[in-house]
Order: structure tokens, then sequence, then C-alpha cells
């Protein structure tokens, strides 16, 4: 990646910048000129705009993995269906909004499907079962694993707009400590038919109740992993389940328990208010991201924050925070406040003056770092 892209907290679709649109997928891009390139050519954000832009360079980089498959180069068409996973999951944000971005999540799902037919130790579609329902994930198990050798495991969260196809990468770096992983995406999203709700945590729950009950699984060491939304996730649940889950890494994440002052606010509804000025489905469709208020957010916090479901002090798992200190979406006083309320050990965090949300330009150092972190807490 390219170290010149300068850096502003933004939602703006029409700028390659740290910390702005592209951040959820800048680490999984090879090429940012590539990006750079494509972005130029948009016109508008609609889905008759945006999708085929995108889709061309995904079906692009996908007839490259073909050719490169055909010829027996499994490792450089692993690379090829990435990136075109990576093009077509841009097209597709903010989810399947509209019968076009379910075609285009279609194309997304396939070349992940294809970037993963070589792997060793192989990708497993499973389901997990909960409430009458299933919930299809994606697991991975060092080829060691048995019952007679159990491995830690970690769940690995997704958010609001990033789904499991989109967190490979996370099970890469599990198998690499030595850990199993399972990607589920975030109820409301993907292939996770509850709706997003306080009560979804009981999806999460669900889903380390599947991986404790697998034999070469250690049901005793398992993590849990998210980012923004999903990094909400994981402090809730690990409130919700500290019996079940021995240690968390949450990148951003909101609400915690942080209350803004009336500027911080004013200024967090202004850049909320600016994001539902772009709509991603169809021309005649309402905002994709809903306007808000200081009162709608105060509401919310009531609703969704840690403190407020009274799990604060129920979190005596050690937790590792990471995010950058300029993040417009989920306040880094929200990290400052779980380390001073609540149990006093087993917190840590990891603060980047110069990033925004989730830290993704410090990515390919805190990424790593996370799951070794989870490791060494699970043994």
């Amino acid at each position: 990646m390219t170290l010149e892209l300068g850096f502003a907290p933004s939602e703006d679709p029409f700028v390659v910048q740290h910390g702005g649109f592209y951040r959820r997928w800048l680490s999984m891009i090879n090429d940012v000129g590539e990006l750079e390139a494509t972005v130029s050519k948009l016109t508008g954000t609609t889905h008759d705009l945006w999708v085929p832009v995108w889709h061309e360079v995904g079906s692009a980089h996908e007839r490259r993995g073909d050719e490169m498959e055909a010829a027996g180069d499994f490792d450089g068409a692993r690379d090829a269906y990435l990136q075109a996973k990576t093009y077509y999951a841009i097209g597709r944000f903010p989810g399947e909004v509209s019968d076009v971005k379910r075609a285009i999540s279609d194309d997304c799902a396939r070349a992940y499907r294809k970037a993963c037919a070589h792997l060793e130790p192989p990708m497993t579609v499973v389901e997990v079962p909960h409430e009458g329902r299933t919930i299809r994930s994606h697991y991975r198990v060092p080829a060691s694993a048995s019952p007679s050798s159990p491995v830690p495991a970690v769940l690995i969260m997704c958010g609001a707009d990033v789904f499991k196809e989109d967190r490979g990468w996370a099970q890469d770096y599990c198998l690499e400590y030595g850990m199993a992983a399972l990607v589920m995406d975030a109820p409301g999203t993907g292939e996770n038919p509850f709706p997003w709700s306080p009560e979804s945590v009981s999806a999460w729950v669900a889903a380390v109740d599947w991986l404790a009950a697998r034999p070469e699984v250690d049901g005793a060491k398992i993590g849990a992993f998210g980012i923004s939304r999903g990094g909400y996730s994981v402090m809730q649940l690990a409130g919700v389940a500290p019996d079940k889950v021995k240690a968390v890494v949450a990148s951003a994440g909101h609400p915690f328990g942080y209350v803004m002052t009336d500027d911080e606010l004013d200024e967090f509804v202004a850049v909320r208010n600016q994001r539902s000025t772009w709509k991603f489905g169809a021309p005649d469709d309402p905002p994709s991201f809903a306007p808000t208020s200081p009162e709608q957010e105060r509401a919310a916090f009531s609703r969704w924050a840690l403190s407020e479901l009274g799990l604060v002090d129920r979190i005596t798992q050690p937790v590792l925070m990471i995010n950058g200190k300029r993040d417009h979406l989920a306040p880094i006083g929200n990290i400052y406040y779980m380390l001073e309320n609540g149990p006093a050990t087993g917190r840590q965090a990891r603060v980047y003056a110069d990033d925004g949300h989730c830290a993704f330009k410090h990515f390919k150092e805190w990424a790593p770092a996370s799951f070794e972190w989870l490791a060494g807490h699970l043994g």
C-alpha cells in the first residue's frame, strides 16, 4: 500500500485516503493505484452508477484467477480471487439493499469460495444452529488439532458493512498461532438471519457454544475478535458470557459508556448526517444511512451502551482495545472509559494518535499482534 495517501476521518466515496471511506478495504488491496483509478471512474453512488464500475475490475481479477488456476498456479489464483472478492465487496456496500447489490454479493461469495478452494487446512462452510434457524459461517482449524490434542479457538465477529468473506485474513492469523477460527456475519447482515438488536448477542453466544462443542477445540480456551460494530459486539459478548469467552480484542466499537460532551455530540451527529447524504441503493431509494440527531443518539446510548446494559463490571477477562484517536464513528473516549471503569486489571489498549476509525492505517502492526495476544492469553 502506498504511503502517500493523506488522512481524513471521512465517508466521502470519491476520495481514497487513510481514515476515509475505503479504509475498510485498503489492507486487502494489492495496488492502491488501481483502486484510485477505479474511484476516478465513479459518477455517482446509486447502484446503477456504482456497481458496474466495481464489477468490471472485480471480474477482471476473477478471470485472471481462473487462468492461473487452470495453469496450476493455485497461490497466484488465490491472490487474484481475493482481489476480485474485495472489489466485488466494495460494489455491494453497504449490503444487499437491492437486487443489483444481491447479484454482486453473490459474485463476492463465489470469488471467495474460489480463493479458498485449495486451502490447507481447508475452509469449511458450517451452519451454526440457534433458536430454530442456522447462521452460515466459515470455519478453519489447524491440521494438528484433534480430540486428543484440542486447540484454542477464536470467534471472528463481523460488523455492519463488512462480511465474513472479508475476514479470511483473520482466520489465517488464527491458524498461524495454532488456533481454530469461526467467522460469522453480524446479526442483521450477510447470512445471519437474526435482527440487529441488543438481544442479538444471543447469536454470538450460540457461536461460542458451537465452537466449545467441537471435539478438536478446547472449550475452556475460546476468545473473540471484532472490528467496528464487531468491536462493540465483542465487548457486549464479553460481559454477557464471561464464563465462556476468555479473552477479547476489540478494534473500535461504540457505545461502551463514554458520554460525549454537547460539542462532541454535535460533531458526531454532523458526521453521521453527512454520511446519510450518500445513497447506495436505487436512485429512488431513501438514504442508505438514516440521518440522526442528538436526541436519537442519546436514546441509542440508553438502549445500547455497555454501561446501561450493566455489563462493564462483568467484563472480567483480559481485553485488548485498539483504535485511532481521530475516530469519527466510535469516539476514542470509549476506550478511556473502559480503562477507568470496571475491573482494574486485564484491560489494555493501543491508541494511534495519527489514525481514525479502527486504526486501519496501522493494520499491518495491530492485526498480527492481536492474534499473538489472543494466543498468549488463551494458552
